[in-house]
């Protein structure tokens, strides 16, 4: 029997992908023919065209497989990705673990986030436990993305054989889209104005990928776990950019009321659009206030998973963007 991947041309699909391939493993993904392939341009893979927006490439796709890694999704705090979070996130979430439900797949793995778990106000740590609790930012990738793990839950309780991983801010090799590793772009570059009083958890992709096989060997169904490594303020993370790049940290700490106002100005006065994480859009400024600090011991504990040192990461990370041209070099 075959795994399906869906999700595979981008960061994390990707290296599940190779993973699998290098463990001998018949994988077959499902794209788009407008997807961009470079992220597996040299790799032997078999490829079924479609989306997780049609029914027919869904159930074509899942022929002869028997294990699912659902990774699509749109990961965006552009108000212009709205209605493709919706679609993706949500209905592509549900048209395809349905799907699997409907074939016997017997084990899937769901990739969700860390934005479906939230903060935890109280003990200032969340895990698996912790109850999602905001919705009042009207953040539409943290909404799409709560609203699509829940789907895949409530489908577990059904008798979908299903696991569900909560990746943390994810950094390494093959972010093409530029979808959470833009922070460090945008620091090499000299473009953050100052830092503000957030936080954040940081991982490597290829941590992320193993775990994603790691959930699907010894995950418990119905369960989710975190897959994140070593929680940073955002000043902390400053420091280990700069030690890492020899690049400068920035000096000034911007209150987030200015930022909150900067944010509206740039993005829905001018109508400039940035990357993740840039601080310059008005999703990123809302999430930039909160302690997204995460205890991913459940995941070591269970199953195995053994996140590695981050300041490699941050190197392989910056090398990445050198050879293919985000870094004049």
């Amino acid at each position: 029997m075959a795994i399906l991947v869906t999700g595979a041309t981008g960061f994390i699909g990707s290296h599940i992908t190779r993973k699998l391939l290098q463990r001998g493993e018949r994988v077959k993904i499902l794209l788009r023919k407008s997807s961009k392939t470079s992220n597996i341009d040299d790799i032997d893979v078999e490829r079924v065209y479609g989306d997780v927006l049609d029914i027919n490439s869904i159930n074509e796709a899942l022929k002869g497989c028997d294990t699912l890694y659902h990774t699509a999704g749109v990961a965006s705090f552009r108000k212009k990705d709205y209605q493709k979070m919706e679609e993706i996130n949500v209905k592509g979430t549900s048209n395809i673990l349905n799907a699997a439900l409907n074939a016997g797949i017997k084990k899937v793995v769901h990739t969700s986030s860390i934005a479906a778990i939230g903060v935890d106000s109280h003990r200032g740590i969340a895990n698996e436990e912790t109850e999602y609790s905001l919705d009042y930012l009207g953040v539409k990738y943290l909404d799409t993305k709560h609203r699509g793990e829940r789907i895949a839950l409530e489908l577990a309780k059904q008798g979908l054989p299903l696991v569900v991983v909560n990746p943390s801010t994810v950094i390494g090799t093959g972010d093409i889209y530029l979808s959470s590793t833009a922070f460090i772009l945008w620091f090499y570059k000299k473009k953050f104005p100052g830092y503000m009083d957030g936080t954040l958890n940081i991982v490597d992709v290829e941590d992320v990928a193993e775990g994603h096989i790691l959930a699907a060997e010894k995950g418990r169904v119905g369960e989710r776990y975190i897959l994140g490594n070593q929680n940073f303020t955002l000043l902390e993370l400053f420091n280990l950019l700069e030690e890492v790049t020899g690049v400068p940290k920035p000096k000034m700490k911007i209150p987030y009321f200015m930022a909150l106002i900067s944010g509206y100005f740039v993005e829905r006065i001018l109508g400039m659009s940035f990357p993740n994480y840039s601080t310059m859009d008005l999703d990123s400024v809302k999430l930039s206030k909160l302690k997204w600090h995460f205890d991913c011991s459940k995941a070591k504990e269970e199953l195995g998973y053994s996140p590695s040192d981050i300041k490699e990461s941050i190197r392989k990370t910056v090398g990445w963007f050198k050879e293919n041209g985000y870094i004049d070099t």
